[in-house]
């Protein structure tokens, strides 16, 4: 059985969804943020709700509302929003008061006989000139662990977080590699990993080169680097013949599984002080992680990955198979090379292939891994731990972390806009001259709602802050209008003095990337919504719990 809905309460339906979304959302947006606090899906006295300062991770929590034209919207801004999040992990707060202006607004002018679709078209294509001004706007930062601590402190307004990523970032880089781990204090702490290290770890306790730290380090090291499944000791032999003759000191032996058997030949080779060797498990859970796993420490450490599935096996090894490294280490966890003696020009070709991949990738799973092998490569890797007085406080602040992380990475690559929703105001005279260029109803009424939806993000802020966003938005034209000094200055309004001032000077910026994604998804998403005319419901099948 369905249930056709036409308009009129299309509409009505929808516009219900979104607003409760919208509602949820909204009053995260800001220096002067709120919190919201759902209640956890298992319920635990002991630890009480979870509260939440992120528009995206407030969206996913909301999993369905009980009217189901209003579910049909709400799922459709949560939709955009999580992807939102996905893609550049901040912006979420900033995109659901923008789909909302433009969509509650488009909503009137085709209910009073505008047409939906040409509607649309203006609004994409005012879009589009609303990005070229952003992209006219954007400032690139000075490098710097101070500037880069400011440019954290905008975002994640915790002034010791911000200065520990600021250091962070000014040492491992864009694409260095960080890990955000819960803490065991009440502070942060961070540690510095020198060289490239891959999830992995030593096959065997008795390979440890130092007990109490239960871990191996391996001085001047060849690596057989390898996906095999080394059952048979026996195969074992001919490759560690090869080593001795070559007076290799120190082996790793990276493999998919070694036997026990071939555990105890291994150990049983060692005895002699002059000869250590290792095995470490091949990194990588997916096929696709470990082939990119062994070309990335193949470029690294030099060699020739043995693979399986092109029927490489050890009685076929080579000693220019053999990559090399100053050193290894490798643990219950993780495997580490330092200073691998690959082809440095190979090294550099390869970066710059992962660099342009990274670019391209529109999948946020593909470029997350893209950065993480790119970070491996260059060096650069560090562990945040993140403490706090409750685990609440700890997971809090953990994530705050991560998506400032994010953020910092997305400042880096594409640069900074100013903030508090000033570089949008700033682009409300571009569509006044859009609208003067045109006698088109649909095309006036687009160029209209774009201009005060561009007013929504500055006006939440203020709000959210305790001001009243009129009277603001008023001292900010007057400030505007009055012949400043500074003709090229972008007014907005610190909602921390309680005063206007010129944004870029104060140092309130947003990061251009997250802004532009905000925009683009916000203004994109609304005008497609506004061209859904029916809603068809399936009645929901009843579920067979019966025990098969």
């Amino acid at each position: 059985m369905q249930r056709v809905v036409f308009q009129p309460a299309t509409y009505q339906g929808m516009q219900q969804g979104i607003n409760q979304i919208v509602a949820a959302v909204r009053p995260t947006l800001g220096p002067r943020a709120r919190l919201v606090a759902i209640d956890r899906i298992v319920a635990n006295k002991d630890t009480g709700p979870e509260l939440l300062g992120n528009g995206g991770t407030i969206a996913r929590r909301i999993i369905q509302l009980p009217n189901r034209d209003g579910d049909m919207g709400a799922m459709f801004l949560r939709g955009m929003l999580c992807e939102l999040q996905d893609q550049v992990g901040d912006g979420t707060a900033t995109a659901a008061v923008l789909f909302q202006m433009v969509f509650d607004q488009g909503v009137r002018h085709s209910v009073s006989g505008g047409n939906a679709m040409r509607l649309r078209n203006y609004l994409e294509r005012g879009m589009c000139i609303i990005l070229e001004e952003l992209n006219g706007m954007t400032l690139r930062p000075k490098q710097g662990k101070e500037e880069l601590a400011k440019i954290a402190e905008a975002i994640c307004y915790d002034p010791p977080l911000s200065k520990m990523l600021g250091e962070i970032f000014d040492i491992i880089g864009e694409y260095g590699r960080l890990e955000v781990r819960a803490g065991s204090s009440r502070g942060l702490e961070r540690e510095y990993v020198t060289g490239s290290y891959w999830e992995s770890s030593l096959l065997s306790r008795y390979m440890f080169t130092d007990q109490a730290r239960q871990r191996a380090e391996l001085e001047n090291v060849a690596i057989l680097i390898s996906d095999l499944d080394l059952q048979d000791p026996d195969d074992l032999v001919f490759l560690l013949t090869l080593a001795k003759q070559a007076d290799i000191q120190s082996l790793v032996i990276m493999a998919r599984n070694v036997s026990d058997r071939a555990i105890g030949m291994l150990l049983a080779n060692q005895k002699d002080s002059q000869f250590r060797v290792v095995a470490v498990k091949a990194p990588g859970a997916t096929v696709d992680d470990a082939s990119a796993a062994l070309g990335d420490v193949s470029v690294l450490a030099g060699g020739r990955p043995l693979v399986a599935a092109a029927g490489d096996t050890l009685r076929r090894v080579k000693l220019e198979d053999l990559g090399h490294a100053r050193q290894a280490w490798a643990d219950l966890s993780y495997f580490g090379i330092v200073a691998g003696k690959g082809n440095p020009r190979a090294l550099r070709a390869h970066l710059a292939t992962l660099r342009a991949a990274h670019r391209n990738a529109e999948d946020p799973d593909v470029r997350r891994r893209l950065q993480q092998r790119l970070g491996r490569l260059m060096g650069g890797s560090a562990i945040l731990s993140v403490g706090g007085a409750t685990e609440t406080e700890i997971a809090v602040r953990q994530k705050l972390a991560e998506h400032t992380a994010d953020a910092l990475r997305g400042v880096v690559r594409e640069g900074l806009l100013p903030g508090g929703g000033a570089a949008l105001l700033a682009c409300r005279p571009a569509m006044q001259r859009l609208l003067d260029g045109t006698i088109d109803e649909d095309e006036r009424a687009a160029y209209r709602i774009l201009s005060r939806a561009l007013e929504e993000p500055l006006r939440t802020i203020v709000t959210n802050a305790g001001y009243d966003a009129a009277d603001v938005m008023a001292e900010i034209r007057q400030v505007g209008a009055s012949g400043s000094p500074n003709p090229s200055a972008f007014y907005g309004f610190d909602v921390i003095s309680g005063q206007v001032v010129d944004m870029v000077r104060a140092g309130i910026l947003d990061v251009a990337s997250v802004q532009k994604a905000a925009v683009r998804s916000a203004i994109a998403s609304a005008a497609l919504a506004l061209t859904i005319d029916v809603l068809v419901h399936h009645k929901k099948p009843k579920l067979d719990l019966t025990p098969q």
